[in-house]
């Protein structure tokens, strides 16, 4: 269907099983067009949850990251992060470093946190030969989708994210906190809700409990937001697993999840919940230059394993506070 924007008419592709696509055609200046058609792209993505822009031409580092900042309010600097970055320039980041093969399950970024984006910005500068795509969810749609009884005990418990820190998996304490001082670290875990204790030999154990539904801070909607499949033990690779519980012991895992009463949960509840995701998911594969961008409340998104070099660089945009998301957990500061 034609989209009016100010220059011209775009195409917007809305075929089923993938994002809504929208065709610009060569424009010469990304930043101009992101400046001039800022407005009408965040309507796009009210509309439909996330908008892939193609045509776009993105060439480099620089160049996506002022595209960046002229499409958010404010960027945001990344804390809590689940894997290392590399930043390009500040709040301009790669994608989590996470091995090609392995997926990358649907989440929402830093649901963890107290405050989180509100928008996802996603620039792929080199796709890969095969696979890789930043594939996306309807958050109500799978809410929607989920046993009653199990959406019920989540939305009332909510769920726990506990990790152990290592420099082998995961992001380390200075790559997720900016420092290893620790007194910088824990007064940061007290003022957000998150239990921590320092093992003997100096690792760091974290535990934090966060609402597993919210409302959408624009519409109200009621949304399935949290990273509980991802995160949890049963979606890593078997061997991956075995490996990481022989080395670290199971409470020594990297990350896992729980049920916000601290119960395990059961490898069936992950992967019905990777099915409901898998049964709602939209994907494009990438084009160099193009862009996407999503909203991180009403949409998961995803990165599926890969062939080849990818080279995608990932803004994090317009922070959303949990307070303001009508959270079923109660959250209490130190």
């Amino acid at each position: 269907m034609p989209i009016s924007f100010t220059a011209s008419p775009l195409d917007l592709d809305l075929g089923s099983g993938k994002p809504p696509v929208l065709r610009t055609g060569p424009t010469g200046d990304p930043p101009h067009f992101a400046a001039e058609h800022r407005d009408a792209l965040h309507a796009l993505v009210a509309e439909h949850g996330a908008v892939l822009v193609r045509g776009l031409g993105l060439r480099d580092a620089d160049e996506t990251g002022t595209v960046f900042r002229r499409l958010a309010k404010t960027l945001m600097a990344e804390k809590e992060a689940f894997a290392p970055r590399r930043a390009y320039a500040p709040s301009v980041y790669s994608s989590a470093q996470w091995p090609p093969n392995q997926p990358m399950c649907m989440h929402h970024e830093l649901s963890y946190a107290l405050e989180f984006p509100g928008l996802m910005l996603f620039a792929c500068l080199g796709a890969p030969a095969e696979g890789g795509a930043t594939a996306v969810a309807d958050s109500s749609a799978v809410l929607e989708a989920l046993p009653a009884e199990l959406a019920d005990r989540f939305e009332r418990e909510g769920w726990l994210l506990t990790r152990s820190y290592n420099d082998e998996i995961g992001a380390s304490v200075a790559e997720a906190f900016g420092t290893d001082d620790r007194s910088a670290v824990e007064s940061y875990c007290r003022a957000s809700a998150i239990e921590f204790a320092w093992q003997p030999d100096g690792a760091l154990r974290t535990r934090q409990r966060r609402s597993a539904v919210v409302r959408h801070p624009a519409t109200g909607a009621r949304c399935w937001f949290n990273q509980i499949a991802f995160l949890n033990e049963w979606t890593m690779a078997p061997e991956v697993r075995e490996y990481l519980v022989d080395v670290y012991g199971a409470d020594g895992l990297p990350f896992n999840t729980r049920f916000g009463g601290g119960d395990p949960i059961g490898e069936d509840v992950v992967q019905l919940l990777n099915k409901i995701y898998e049964d709602n998911t939209e994907r494009e594969p990438w084009q160099a230059g193009d862009l996407m961008i999503v909203d991180n409340v009403r949409t998961a998104h995803s990165r599926e394993p890969y062939e080849g070099p990818r080279e995608v660089l990932v803004g994090m945009a317009d922070p959303v506070r949990l307070a303001d998301c009508s959270p079923t957990v109660e959250v209490t500061t130190r």
